[in-house]
């Protein structure tokens, strides 16, 4: 099945919290946008410890689910931006239990692999703080499994608004985002789950290390 590509989202490090910097905000981008080995060109995250990388090349935060965040935090005028989860991609039609770890589409010429869900951090609730209800965003993430993924880049290649995303190949169809995701950043795994995500190549090696410590 084809998904139509609706915004090409990008950012660059703004004040954000202080003396905290971050690129949350994404903006559409117009015309052909090149991906390159750790995103699209260019794309700025601000603290490089935690974000970004090749493993973390590519986010794309459903726009499904931006009619339940305004359920739960009212018509916030944020809710209508492609990028406003810092998703580099506004798709519809995908969610984190219909994609699996290792999953590769073709995105216009570029080819991309799904390698880890998102852990939500404090800086999406301040991202939100016009809304009086935004406190608790990322406990909500975690409980309702909201969270978004991540994707690599096999092949580099252009994209632009308009462009098909296609599933060309599955993963590990037992490992959905949103299972892993309940796994290791919920914390239901069990020990036999954990031995399974250790060994999981297609996994992002900073989850699959994680893992194999839960184990012990």
């Amino acid at each position: 099945m084809k998904h139509i590509v609706e915004a090409i989202c990008t950012g660059t490090a703004r004040p954000f919290n202080g003396a905290e910097t971050s690129a949350i905000a994404k903006r559409p981008r117009e015309g052909r946008v090149q991906i390159l080995e750790e995103g699209f060109a260019p794309d700025e995250q601000a603290d490089r410890r935690v974000h970004g990388g090749p493993e973390m090349a590519v986010h794309l935060y459903p726009l499904d689910h931006h009619d339940y965040w305004r359920s739960e935090l009212g018509d916030v005028a944020i809710l209508d931006e492609s990028g406003a989860f810092g998703s580099n991609l506004a798709v519809r039609g995908l969610t984190e239990d219909a994609v699996c770890i290792g999953d590769r589409f073709r995105l216009g010429e570029a080819l991309i692999e799904v390698s880890q869900p998102r852990q939500p951090c404090w800086k999406i609730e301040h991202h939100f703080a016009s809304a009086a209800s935004s406190k608790g965003m990322v406990a909500k993430i975690v409980k309702t499994g909201r969270c978004g993924w991540y994707f690599r880049v096999i092949e580099i290649g252009y994209v632009q608004a308009g462009d098909a995303m296609e599933r060309v190949e599955t993963g590990h169809s037992q490992w959905t985002v949103a299972r892993v995701f309940a796994a290791l950043i919920a914390g239901k795994a069990s020990d036999d789950d954990l031995k399974q995500l250790a060994a999981l190549e297609p996994l992002a090696p900073k989850l699959r290390t994680r893992a194999a410590e839960k184990l012990g």
